[in-house]
């Protein structure tokens, strides 16, 4: 049991998020698939609501300090002009930019990062949540098939 709740944590963590959970529980902790990826799964989204729903305010109030708001004002004046920018087609297709950018499970992509996108481009929840649930799923899909299906694939890859 405690290893699961290993898996689900490294799961709700950013930049390690479900790409790094799998592996982990896989190999390290020697537990089965599906639960892994079902519980990695469930943990990657966890943050995800809360991110969305608090993460512009957090920003915002970031942003209000003179010395070190910096970032944080940049951050949001990208969000902006992009919103400013986008017509109707544009407004579409994030869904499924949202989406991809999700799904391919590289370092600084996933639902961490997806979140912040969202709250940049003023995206609600309820049209945010579903292309960033999607995108975990696509993700926990490649990684399952390469560390559990194709690990000698993978092993060939990395050395």
């Amino acid at each position: 049991m405690l290893n699961y709740l290993i898996v689900l944590a490294l799961s709700m963590v950013p930049v390690i998020e479900l790409r790094g959970a799998i592996p982990v529980g896989l190999y390290a902790l020697e537990l089965d698939i599906v639960p892994v990826t079902i519980i990695s799964f469930i943990g990657n989204l966890i943050p995800v609501p809360f991110l969305i729903l608090f993460g512009g305010k957090v920003l915002r109030y970031f942003a209000s300090f003179e010395k070190f708001g910096k970032p944080f004002r940049k951050i949001l004046e990208i969000g902006e002009k992009k919103v400013a920018k986008m017509g109707t087609g544009a407004k579409r297709a994030l869904f499924w930019g949202l989406f991809l950018f999700v799904a391919i499970p590289l370092p600084g992509t996933g639902a961490w990062t997806g979140a912040l996108i969202a709250i940049t481009l003023g995206l609600e929840l309820k049209k945010s949540f579903l292309p960033i649930c999607l995108g975990v799923f696509g993700a926990g899909a490649i990684i399952v098939t390469l560390f559990y299906f194709a690990p000698e694939a993978f092993k060939m890859l990395v050395g």
